[in-house]
C-alpha cells in the first residue's frame, strides 16, 4: 500500500514507494537485453504517464495450460545424438524447470508418426506397397522408441506435470486414397482402423510412460504440400469423430481430449461447422490454429460461437533468414498476448531445435527453413522463439488464470493471477520510438519505460 505522511502545520503530503516490488525482465529487439532481469520496480501514488495500462484482478478469463514448443522428432534426435548425457540433463532443467535461469517450458506437442521434421517420414504401421494391415497387428513406436521416447521420459522426470499434445502429420500410407505419405484423403472404409490407430497409439505412450493430455486430428488439414500430410475436409473431420474416435475412444476409457482442426486463423468455420453438429461435438474437447493466414481475432469468433469449448495456439515458425527484432516483436503481439486474449488456453512455437543447417527434415515437402529455439551442433545457441516463450512460461504457470489489462498506445499486453497469487504482465512496445508507461494497480502506480520493440514482463505479489 501507498503511506502517506502529513508534514506537521502544513497541508502538504510526502509519497512513501509500496513495500510491493515488481520485477522486471526485458528483451530489446537489438538483443542488448535478452531476458535480463532489471532493477526492480515499486508501486506509489506518483503521477501516471501518459500511457496507462490497469490490472484489474476482479476480471478473469480462461485457465492456461501452458506455453512450451513442438518437440518434433528431429528435436529429440539432435538433442539425444549432440548432445552428452551431462549435457543434456543441465539443459533439459534450463528448458522445464523455472529454478536459476530455467524457464519453465510446461507444454510440449509431438508427431503421431514423423513430420515433416524428422529424418525420414516413417508411420506405426508401414506395409510394403500394395498390402494392408487392418487389424494393426504390424502397430510398434519403433522408430520413436530411438530419440523421442527416451527424451520425453527425461523431461518427465523434471516436469511430471508437463502436458502433451499429439498431433499426426499422416496416417499410414495404404490408409489413403493415393497410397502414399504427401496428400491425399483418408479412405472412408479405414475411418475405424485409423481411431483404433489413435487408441493403440495413446496406449502404447501411456505404457512407455508417457501420458498424452491430447490429440488433434490432424496437422493442417488443409495443406497437402508437407511430407507428410494429408487433406481432411470439416464434414470428414466430423464424421471420423463422431462415428468412430469419439466412441473408439470411450469404448477404451481414454481420457486424452479431442481437439479440431489445427490449422489457419482463416477459416474459423472449419472447427464452427463440426462443433455445429450435436452428435460431434460431446466429444470435443475445443479447437487448435496455426497463424500463416488469418487473424488471431479468428479464436474468439470460434469462442463467441461456442463459448463451452477450448481453444489452443499450436503452431507457429521463426523463419531462418527472418530478424531477431521483427520476430519478437511480431510473434509476442500475435501470440504471447494475442493468442491468449483471444482464449487460447496455450501457446505453442515451431519447434524446439534444429542444427545448423536447419536439418533434419523430410525430403520434398519438409521444411528446410524452420529456425528452431535452439540451434544444436557443436554448441548450443538460443534464438528468438526461445526468447518469444521464456517471456511467458518462466512466470506464467499451469494453473494460472488470465486477468483483465488494458491496451494502451501500441503497449500490446496480457495480464495473468498465477495459481501462488502473482501477478503477471507480459507487454510488447509495437512503437517505432521507446514508450514510457504506468502500471496501475489498485489505485497505485508504477511507471516504467520500454525501447522500441522490446518486451517486458512484470511480476509482483
Amino acid at each position: 500500500m501507498t503511506v502517506v505522511l502529513m508534514c506537521a502545520g502544513c497541508k502538504e503530503t510526502k509519497p512513501v514507494l509500496s513495500d510491493t516490488a515488481i520485477s522486471v525482465w526485458i528483451t530489446t529487439a537489438d538483443q542488448s537485453k535478452v531476458l535480463a532481469e532489471q532493477t526492480n520496480l515499486r508501486f506509489g501514488n506518483e503521477a501516471a504517464a501518459a500511457s496507462v495500462i490497469e490490472i484489474d484482478t476482479a476480471h478473469t478469463y480462461q485457465t492456461m495450460d501452458g506455453f512450451g514448443y513442438a518437440l518434433t522428432g528431429g528435436s529429440a534426435m539432435l538433442l539425444k545424438t549432440k548432445l552428452t548425457a551431462e549435457a543434456r540433463a543441465v539443459l533439459l532443467r534450463e528448458l522445464f524447470l523455472t529454478e536459476g535461469n530455467g524457464i519453465g517450458i510446461s507444454y510440449l506437442r509431438v508427431s503421431i508418426g514423423a513430420s515433416d521434421l524428422d529424418e525420414y517420414v516413417f508411420s506405426y504401421d508401414d506395409m510394403p506397397i500394395g498390402k494392408t494391415d487392418p487389424t494393426l497387428s504390424k502397430f510398434n513406436l519403433a522408430y520413436d522408441t530411438l530419440y523421442l521416447v527416451p527424451v520425453l521420459k527425461e523431461i518427465l522426470a523434471l516436469n511430471p506435470e508437463i502436458k502433451i499434445m499429439s498431433s499426426p502429420w499422416s496416417p499410414p500410407a495404404w490408409m489413403k486414397t493415393n497410397n502414399h505419405p504427401k496428400g491425399g484423403s483418408l479412405k472412408p472404409e479405414y475411418y475405424g482402423v485409423y481411431a483404433d490407430y489413435f487408441v493403440k497409439y495413446i496406449q502404447s505412450m501411456a505404457k512407455a510412460g508417457i501420458p498424452i493430455d491430447a490429440v488433434t486430428i490432424q496437422n493442417e488439414p488443409e495443406n497437402p504440400k508437407n511430407t507428410p500430410s494429408l487433406l481432411m475436409t470439416a464434414p470428414e473431420q466430423s464424421e471420423f469423430i463422431k462415428k468412430h474416435l469419439g466412441p473408439a475412444f470411450k469404448a477404451a476409457a481414454i481420457k486424452t481430449k479431442i481437439i479440431l482442426f489445427d490449422h489457419n486463423c482463416d477459416h474459423p468455420e472449419y472447427p464452427i461447422a463440426i462443433l455445429d453438429d450435436a452428435e460431434t461435438k460431446p466429444f470435443v474437447d475445443g479447437s487448435a490454429f496455426h497463424m500463416y493466414l488469418g487473424e488471431i481475432t479468428a479464436l474468439s469468433k470460434v469462442h463467441e460461437a461456442h463459448p463451452d469449448k477450448n481453444l489452443y495456439f499450436t503452431e507457429q515458425w521463426t523463419w531462418s533468414k527472418g530478424e531477431f527484432g521483427g520476430d519478437l516483436r511480431w510473434h509476442v503481439k500475435n501470440l504471447i498476448v494475442g493468442a491468449p486474449r483471444n482464449w487460447s488456453r496455450n501457446v505453442l512455437e515451431w519447434n524446439l531445435a534444429a542444427d545448423e543447417n536447419f536439418d533434419p527434415h523430410t525430403g520434398d515437402g519438409g521444411c528446410d527453413s524452420c529456425m528452431g529455439a535452439l540451434t544444436i551442433g557443436d554448441s548450443v545457441t538460443r534464438n528468438v522463439s526461445y526468447y518469444i516463450i521464456a517471456h511467458a512460461s518462466k512466470f506464467v504457470p499451469p494453473g494460472s488464470v488470465r486477468i483483465s489489462s488494458t491496451f494502451a498506445d501500441n503497449l500490446h499486453n496480457v495480464a495473468f493471477l498465477t495459481p501462488e497469487g502473482k501477478k503477471v504482465l507480459i507487454v510488447v512496445n509495437d512503437n517505432d520510438t521507446d514508450k514510457s508507461f504506468s502500471i496501475q494497480y489498485k489505485n497505485e502506480i508504477s511507471t516504467s519505460t520500454l525501447p522500441r520493440g522490446a518486451v517486458g514482463t512484470f511480476v509482483w505479489n
